[in-house]
């Protein structure tokens, strides 16, 4: 008898149906950008997959054919081996030296504001600028990092001409451009960790190292799973910058899967169809790396 008059009441209290479907209005536009720019075009891209085309007007249906012929060339897999590399490495550079300098600046009392504006500077600068700046510093000859080296007696070092030092340079200058950004996402997560969990820690006598063992690192966990997928979507897509600083170069060292499908896709001679299938593998790549992180966060959160 009672639960009938407290179903009418909900009932009466129910919004009306344009207030229901206002927030869904607002979002339409963003959507319908989103969906135009960024779905269709994917959807497209997939299709484009089973066909060949030189030209982008006439196109010939190939099935699985451009997935078997760039899955059977060697060449693409040196570099899957040089993009998976690149993206390990960053990933990991990024963690560590966003949780470093995210503890650093948390603990200033002062200046803090200053020093996060500082390491966040390089993710605002353009990645064809950084890529042409970074170019200059490692130039072999006349380089600033050689000349700044050559005045304690230092031999050149070939940055950029050596296969391991090429790809090594390219990792160092992504990290530098990016880890300004994971370090605010870490320390936006540091600072919402109760400091009485610290305060409790040190009245037991546990050692600074202890703390950040037992208490930092378990309840980062959230963020520091953030900065691994977005690192890892950042890994893969890295292209921009490191076109500009080694054009791929020397001899492929540097040639990671986002320039094998720009060079198919619009250098001569092209090919639309593995451009495409090469960003529908990177894509599954990423979609799958992505989800595995997130289960993988979620149940280590659980326990």
């Amino acid at each position: 008898m009672i639960e009938a008059p407290i179903k009418q009441a909900q009932r009466r209290r129910k919004p009306p149906l344009s207030l229901r479907v206002a927030p869904y209005l607002f979002l339409l536009p963003n959507m319908a950008i989103f969906a135009l720019f960024t779905i269709w075009p994917a959807i497209n891209g997939f299709n484009i997959s089973l066909y060949s085309s030189s030209n982008g007007r006439t196109f010939r249906w190939e099935g699985t054919g451009n997935y078997q012929q760039i899955l059977g060339d060697g060449e693409f897999w040196g570099i899957v081996i040089n993009t998976v590399v690149y993206a390990v490495t960053f990933v990991l550079l990024s963690i560590v030296i966003g949780i470093m300098l995210a503890v650093l600046v948390d603990q200033q009392r002062r200046g803090r504001s200053f020093f996060r504006a500082a390491f966040f500077i390089p993710v605002l600068i353009s990645p064809v600028v950084v890529g042409l700046v970074w170019n200059w510093m490692l130039e072999r000859k006349n380089g600033l990092l050689n000349t700044f080296l050559g005045t304690f007696g230092v031999p050149e070092i070939p940055w950029l001409i050596d296969n391991t030092l090429a790809l090594i340079a390219v990792i160092v200058v992504g990290a530098w451009m990016q880890v300004g950004f994971y370090m605010l996402i870490l320390l936006a997560g540091l600072q919402s960790i109760d400091p009485t969990l610290y305060e409790a820690a040190g009245i037991d006598g546990a050692s600074r190292w202890s703390q950040f063992r037992n208490i930092t690192l378990p309840l980062l966990q959230p963020s520091v799973l953030v900065v691994v997928v977005l690192s890892t979507i950042h890994g893969f897509q890295a292209f921009d910058y490191i076109y500009t600083l080694t054009g791929g170069g020397p001899v492929g060292a540097t040639t990671l899967i986002v320039q094998y499908i720009y060079e198919n896709g619009f250098v001569s001679p092209i090919r639309y169809g593995d451009a495409a299938a090469g960003s529908v593998l990177l894509f599954c790549a990423i979609f799958a790396i992505t989800i595995g992180n997130y289960v993988i966060g979620r149940k280590r959160e659980a326990v």
